[in-house]
């Protein structure tokens, strides 16, 4: 606890939240990752097939009971359909942990970020069935649909129908843009109708570090020669050319910075009214530092460093310029099937974790 006599904040994070218009979210579910993050001065929390497993896998004592009543209680259920309602029952314990939050902000934050199903990528009906379903199922639900060409139909008629978005599988200023037109539509047709917009969070992600990660697949896959600290810039420098166009614009919609590969995707984002969302080991970490908590969102990213990436990397050139991409082209971007594929394996793993107490295996026994 802080006293009149100690440090107004207790972290760095906590320094971030208190005296920037920065927020912080935890890209975790899980109960005692989500209460350290509210510590520190979160106001959210984020969920998708990966973490799921991974809360499973490390709290299984604790979620091994509500495996084995699910199957009683669904006796024709299949092994995805028990894994879905694991992902439902994980998310609302999470929002309601975060309810007074979302109570006290008036529904911008106290969000519990809920992920459609990977696999429906290239569906836009699916998807918004889906999101509908997953937004009744508590009211700081903000719903999860990839930046795919089926995507921003989806994401339209979402917002259009009241429900926060989080724009997720998204790199990308063309996809971001495409996003934020998307919203914009959707809430025009809720104002012209008289319909409420007031409480409606919607979020659009940046996974800042997975553009960082396909750039050095193709140093490696192309041979690239290039100074190899200009690889940790691309994402930074793509979130905040994006953040002066969403600024410029007026969009009503935040950025959140994602998939965290180093402080900057952190330290360089601060100052922004946008959503900083790190895994609690990040969280850590950063508390840990000795990183000036200070506004660095308007510092523009060495134009030797854009310039280098722009002229050796097509894929950059394609992140960071607003035509750089179709919506025709989202699905096959690079870092987009890398990030589909591995929330599409990990939809099957935790299928898998299902099955051992479906079908345990007699051999191991």
């Amino acid at each position: 606890m802080t006293t009149a006599t100690t440090s107004v904040f207790k972290s760095p994070l906590h320094k971030m939240t208190q005296s920037t218009p920065t927020c912080l979210w935890n890209d975790s579910a899980s109960v005692q990752e989500l209460g350290y993050s509210i510590e520190h001065g979160a106001v959210g929390a984020t969920c998708n097939p990966v973490i799921v497993l991974g809360v499973l896998k490390k709290e299984i004592n604790a979620w091994k009971p509500r495996i084995q009543g699910l199957i009683r209680e669904f006796p024709t259920a299949t092994e995805d359909e028990l894994a879905w309602q694991l992902v439902r029952e994980i998310s609302v314990n999470a929002a309601a942990l975060l309810r007074p939050i979302f109570d006290e902000h008036c529904g911008k934050n106290g969000r519990l970020s809920i992920q459609t199903d990977p696999r429906l990528f290239r569906n836009s009906d699916a998807i918004l069935k889906q999101a509908i379903e997953f937004n009744r199922l508590a009211p700081n639900m903000i719903v999860k649909i990839p930046v795919t060409q089926a995507g921003i139909p989806a994401i339209e008629e979402a917002t259009y129908q009241g429900i926060s978005i989080n724009a997720t599988v998204c790199f990308t200023l063309p996809q971001c843009i495409a996003v934020a037109e998307a919203v914009e539509r959707g809430l025009k047709r809720r104002e012209r109708e008289g319909k409420e917009i007031s409480s409606m969070g919607p979020v659009c992600t940046i996974m800042v570090g997975r553009l960082d990660d396909w750039l050095k697949v193709l140093v490696e896959k192309n041979d690239v020669a290039i100074d190899p600290g200009y690889l940790e810039w691309a994402g930074v420098a793509v979130f905040k050319k994006t953040y002066q166009i969403f600024r410029q614009r007026g969009y009503r919609i935040r950025l959140l910075s994602a998939a965290f590969r180093n402080h900057m995707h952190w330290s360089e984002l601060i100052g922004g009214d946008i959503v900083i969302s790190p895994p609690y080991l990040w969280q850590v970490r950063f508390n840990a530092s000795d990183v000036e908590v200070r506004p660095r969102i308007d510092e523009p990213v060495q134009p030797v460093v854009i310039e280098t990436l722009f002229r050796k990397f097509p894929d950059f050139r394609r992140a960071y310029t607003e035509e750089g991409l179709t919506p025709q082209e989202f699905d096959m971007f690079g870092p987009t099937v890398r990030t589909l594929r591995q929330f599409v394996t990990a939809c099957h793993d935790l299928d898998g974790l299902v099955r051992d107490f479906l079908l345990p295996n007699p051999e191991a026994s």
